[in-house]
């Protein structure tokens, strides 16, 4: 009951916050390859690289709206890596429609890619995930998800950028080739 009550109110906190119009989120066809970075870009770089509303979720720890974004019912195979700096997040493979309107995942991809905080913002307690590597907001983890963790990764598509498994070794992740290969 407590899980369904923050969820409700993650919506309509995410309807209310989010400023910039879903067309300015992240195009699901991507444009190519992008140096995979082993550090943060400066705030600077940043701000020319990014939207603003990918500037605002992962560097001022915002939220876009709910169901108005690229990503919440994309179902292409492939690996989602921060839009900041192309560090592999989460797996196709592990997405599944949590029905809040934000892409959510069971899993990340590896155990060590991400930062987990406490979010007292907005009157509730939640659990805030960055990215390790690029340190961006990503949006909050929530212990109401489906089998076999129980955890729901509800991530905004502005902190992300979508690598197609046909593209993984072309783009920089071909380690990532397996996940998707045909048996």
């Amino acid at each position: 009951m407590k899980a369904r009550f923050v969820t409700m109110l993650a919506l309509a906190l995410g309807a209310a916050c989010a400023t910039q119009s879903s067309t300015e989120s992240i195009a699901i066809a991507d444009s190519g390859p992008r140096p995979i970075r082993s550090s943060r870009p400066s705030t600077e770089v940043l701000g020319q690289e990014l939207t603003s509303l990918q500037f605002h979720v992962t560097q001022e720890n915002g939220t876009e709206a709910p169901f108005e974004n690229a990503y919440h019912d994309h179902k292409a195979p492939g690996i989602y890596v921060d839009i900041t700096t192309g560090q592999p997040l989460f797996s196709s493979k592990d997405k599944f429609d949590s029905g809040t309107g934000w892409p959510s995942f069971v899993r990340p991809i590896a155990k060590d890619v991400l930062v987990e905080k406490t979010d007292r913002e907005h009157g509730m307690i939640r659990v805030e995930v960055r990215s390790k590597i690029g340190d961006a907001h990503l949006g909050h983890v929530f212990d109401d998800g489906p089998k076999p963790t129980g955890l729901r990764y509800c991530i905004n598509s502005a902190s992300l950028r979508f690598i197609p498994a046909d593209k993984l070794a072309e783009q920089g992740y071909k380690q990532y080739a397996p996940l998707f290969a045909k048996p």
